[in-house]
């Protein structure tokens, strides 16, 4: 007899309750139990959200009554935990990013085509309405074939505040590992693999000061640079243009898709709002607004469409290969900032499909075949 998957958090911090909400809700999903390294914080995030199951990750990798894990850890831990839970013979959805390095993601990928398990990855805001009814319209050829993009992330800079913004200005974070996953899993799913990256960096200051909480005033290095601007070479032909920033005093956010026949203004913002078309190019044109089309969906949306995946034969939309990718950008990234140069991505990632409108995160699909 068909039944919800059963599911485990790995992770009781912040970021738990924003899934455990999405989670518990889902009629095709069944969270069994919750972990971390303090058990004490596990048991509490379980007993808020009426899990029964609760203890540290052996413990809970254990389990009987666990199919799919969603790994909450730090990004440092992302890979190893991965691993123990593949091991166990569990899924696993991770937080972003995937890795810290291209040798431990490898291993993650190649530990789940051994043990035939599925690796899923945030960010997931790319199966939002707002996201997928933009891929819809650009499949369906609303501005003609893509030639250019342009995405802006701007802004002053997590240290104004967040009560302890250090891990951010740390390596593995930085504007381009902790915001770019959202905007290059999103270039990815709409306009398909990149292949090269030509990028430089700066750190305009070396030091930040903690602005609010209880350590407003300690100052703390800086490691990575806080302004990235990439120029990126698709596959497809398609250049793409990006700034990923923590120094400008104007909060900007832009995705703006250049076709043959118009321009496409993609919401990546988080899971709604609507999508920007301008198909007559005359001077002073009006922009046409398409509200999202969709059931509305958080985080956590990405685990639920793995799970239902896994029980259709398929792979899921925002699956490791993705993920993967977007890691080896963000590194190649990198690369190409400490050598002045271009630098060619080796890895690629699949096509897929946009969600259909009627997809409806609230049914229950276990027992019936899913329209995917």
């Amino acid at each position: 007899m068909s039944a919800p998957t059963r599911v485990a958090v790995i992770g009781a911090g912040d970021i738990s309750d924003q899934y455990l909400t999405s989670l518990t809700g889902y009629p095709d999903l069944a969270v069994t139990a919750v972990a971390d390294l303090v058990p004490e914080r596990a048991r509490a995030q379980a007993e808020a959200y009426g899990i029964a199951g609760w203890g540290t990750t052996a413990e809970v990798l254990g389990r009987d009554d666990v199919d799919l894990v969603v790994n909450l850890t730090v990004p440092a831990a992302h890979a190893e935990v991965a691993l123990a839970a593949i091991a166990a013979g569990k899924h696993v959805w991770g937080e972003k990013p995937f890795a810290l390095d291209r040798p431990s993601a490898r291993a993650v990928l190649d530990a789940a085509a051994a043990a035939g398990v599925v690796v899923g990855n945030a960010p997931d805001t790319v199966l939002g309405p707002g996201v997928q009814t933009a891929h819809r319209l650009l499949a369906e050829g609303a501005v003609g074939a893509p030639r250019t993009v342009l995405t802006l992330m701007q802004g002053p800079g997590p240290d104004l505040w967040h009560p302890r913004p250090q891990f951010l200005f740390a390596k593995g974070a930085g504007p381009l590992f902790d915001i770019g996953p959202y905007y290059l899993a999103t270039l990815v799913q709409l306009l398909g693999p990149i292949t090269s990256v030509s990028a430089r960096g700066q750190i305009p200051r070396h030091e930040r000061t903690i602005v609010s909480g209880p350590d407003a005033g300690t100052v703390f290095p800086v490691e990575v640079p806080t302004h990235v601007s990439v120029v990126t070479e698709f596959a497809s032909g398609v250049v793409g243009t990006s700034v990923y920033s923590f120094d400008s005093p104007v909060r900007r956010q832009l995705f703006e898709i250049t076709g043959a026949d118009g321009v496409l203004e993609v919401p990546v913002s988080g899971f709604d709002g609507p999508t920007r078309l301008l198909t007559d190019t005359t001077p002073d044109a009006p922009w046409q607004t398409r509200p999202a089309e969709g059931v509305p969906s958080d985080r956590g949306v990405g685990v639920l469409e793995m799970a239902r995946a896994v029980r259709a034969g398929r792979p899921p939309r925002a699956g490791g290969e993705l993920a993967y990718h977007v890691l080896d950008v963000m590194l190649s990234i990198e690369e190409s900032i400490g050598l002045g140069a271009p630098v060619h991505v080796a890895s690629t990632a699949p096509s897929v499909l946009p969600i259909p409108p009627h997809w409806d995160p609230a049914a229950r699909t276990y027992d019936r075949t899913e329209q995917t």
